[in-house]
């Protein structure tokens, strides 16, 4: 009997997916298969995962994540196809549905998402869109596939590059701000463990606000921030350095390359 699914790429969002898969229920072992070319990689998720099949080539199965490079992704594909796989979830960046489709049969199905990094801890955030095969019953099981690591949106297929510039990309934006936080706390004076441990704190304290009260963040920044206070003081700083328009043109930046891989 072949694997309900099969991972084509055994890297960091890969093994994440089979990780939350097992996790989650969706799946026991038996039931996936990884397909990764590199032994040491290959060696890691069956030492993690017992009974799960992990091999060099792909192998058939209902239906496959394709989790690769973007330049290797159309030969990954096309390899997928050839064992008789007709549906695909892939979570490569910038490749369009369209040219996904290319390397497949005609009517085989594509649904392209775009994950991001806290997946591995099944904290991600991800937003999918079908191609021009793919049915309700196509997306309901790709949305059921990518929730297993985290929280899914649906989108015109239009909008992932952006999402790719925005929530793919976002958790480095928000690792640059804690290190450079970090840093600010010990030019204050502050030991290196206590000012990581306010910063890490206050971070996740922040994202609890914002995702519990549902308040937009201005209203929450206002909150905080008295006139002629410290709060102020910073913010002002910040502005003045154009912090704002920084994380702005970080995320169009991030967004045109995405939109490049694609090409």
């Amino acid at each position: 009997m072949s694997p309900k699914l099969l991972v084509v790429g055994g890297g960091r969002m890969g093994s994440a997916l089979v990780g939350g898969l097992l996790h989650m229920g969706w799946a026991t072992p038996d039931e996936l298969a990884v397909c990764e070319p590199d032994a040491r990689a290959r060696s890691r998720l069956s030492e993690r995962h017992p009974g799960l099949t992990v091999t060099s080539q792909p192998t058939m199965a209902e239906s496959a994540v394709l989790a690769v490079k973007p330049d290797v992704a159309e030969a990954a594909l096309r390899a997928a196809a050839s064992v008789g796989i007709h549906r695909v979830l892939s979570i490569v960046a910038g490749m369009s549905t369209a040219r996904l489709e290319a390397a497949m049969a005609p009517g085989d199905v594509v649904i392209r998402a775009m994950p991001n990094s806290p997946a591995v801890i099944g904290a991600g955030m991800a937003a999918m869109s079908g191609g021009s095969t793919a049915t309700a019953a196509d997306l309901d099981w790709a949305e059921g596939v990518l929730s297993a690591v985290g929280t899914v949106v649906r989108l015109p297929e239009r909008h992932l590059d952006a999402v790719t510039g925005l929530s793919g990309s976002g958790p480095a934006y928000v690792y640059l701000v804690a290190e450079a936080l970090v840093d600010a706390g010990i030019a204050a004076g502050l030991s290196h463990d206590v000012s990581r441990q306010l910063v890490v704190g206050t971070l996740l304290g922040s994202s609890r606000m914002l995702a519990e009260t549902g308040a937009e963040p201005a209203e929450l920044r206002a909150e905080v921030t008295s006139p002629g206070g410290t709060t102020s003081a910073g913010l002002r700083s910040l502005e003045f350095k154009a912090v704002r328009s920084a994380f702005i043109e970080a995320v169009a930046a991030a967004t045109e390359r995405s939109r490049q891989l694609g090409r």
